[in-house]
C-alpha cells in the first residue's frame, strides 16, 4: 500500500509545475545608478537636464529595483536597497514634470502631496515615497541617520550622494553623510545661546530620541563642538529651526 501511495506521489510531482517568480533574489546591481550619479551629481547639486537625457538608463535601473525581492537581502543590503530606491525614484518623479517645475511640491495637488503618490513598483505592489520613508526606512530600521542619506530633491535637503549605497559599506557611509550635513552642508550656527538648525530635527524629533541637540553634539566636529561647549557654559542651549527651501536642488 505504501509503495502504491509513493508511486502516485511521484507521478503527480512529474506533471505538476509550480510558478517561477519573476522577482530577482540576488545582490542588487547598482552600476547603472553609480554611473548616473557620477555624471549628474556634483557637490549634492543635481543636473536634472542630464538625467532627462539619460532617462532611459534611469528607467533601466528602476526596473532592476522593481525586479528585486528585498526580503531575500540581508539586513544591511535591504537598508541600502531602500535608500537607493527612495533617491532614484525621487529623481524619476521630478523628471515626470521637468523642466516645468521649480519644486517637488508642484507635483502635488490640493488633495495630495508628491510623497503620497503611488507610482513605485516594488515587490509586487505600487507604493509611494512616503511608504518607503516612513513605513520601511524609519519604522523597520530605526536609524536617525537615514534622514541624511535620503534626498527629497530640495535645496535644504541633505545632499544627494554621487555614489550608491551598498550594504557592505553602509555603516561608514551613514556616518559620513551625517557628519557632512551637520558640520558642512546644513551646519547649525549659534547666536548667543540659540542654536539654529535644520527643520529636519523638528519634524523627526522622535527619531533623534527626543534630543536633537544631543545628536548634533555627537557628530559635531571640533569647531562646532567647542562652540556648543562654550555656549553651554553660559546656560541652556535653545533650538530654533530654519526655514526650509523647497527649490529644486539643481
Amino acid at each position: 500500500m505504501k509503495q502504491v501511495v509513493f508511486l502516485i506521489l511521484v507521478a503527480i510531482s512529474a506533471v505538476v509545475t509550480f510558478p517561477v517568480s519573476s522577482v530577482a533574489t540576488g545582490p542588487v546591481d547598482n552600476r547603472i545608478w553609480a554611473t548616473l550619479l557620477k555624471k549628474h551629481v556634483t557637490d549634492g547639486r543635481v543636473d536634472y537636464d542630464g538625467f532627462k537625457r539619460d532617462e532611459a538608463e534611469l528607467d533601466r535601473y528602476l526596473a532592476i529595483l522593481s525586479a528585486t525581492d528585498p526580503g531575500a537581502l540581508s539586513h544591511q543590503h535591504q537598508f541600502a536597497f531602500y535608500i537607493n530606491a527612495y533617491n532614484a525614484f525621487t529623481v524619476k518623479l521630478i523628471l515626470t514634470r521637468y523642466p516645468g517645475i521649480n519644486s517637488i511640491k508642484e507635483i502635488g495637488s490640493f488633495f495630495s502631496n508628491p510623497w503620497s503618490k503611488k507610482f513605485i513598483p516594488l515587490n509586487g505592489f505600487k507604493v509611494s515615497l512616503d511608504h518607503i520613508e516612513h513605513d520601511i526606512l524609519r519604522n523597520r530600521f530605526k536609524d536617525p541617520r537615514i534622514h541624511f542619506a535620503i534626498n527629497c530633491a530640495a535645496r535644504s535637503c541633505p545632499p544627494l550622494s554621487n555614489t550608491p549605497y551598498e550594504g557592505d559599506t553602509l555603516e561608514t557611509r551613514l556616518e559620513e553623510q551625517t557628519r557632512q550635513f551637520i558640520n558642512h552642508f546644513g551646519k547649525p550656527f549659534l547666536k548667543d545661546n540659540t542654536l539654529f538648525v535644520s527643520r529636519i530635527f523638528k519634524w523627526f524629533e522622535d527619531d533623534f530620541s527626543g534630543n536633537p541637540l544631543g545628536f548634533i553634539r555627537q557628530y559635531a566636529d571640533n569647531s562646532l563642538k567647542q562652540a556648543l561647549e562654550n555656549a553651554s557654559a553660559g546656560g541652556d542651549i535653545h533650538l530654533e529651526y530654519l526655514p526650509y527651501d523647497w527649490t529644486l536642488n539643481r
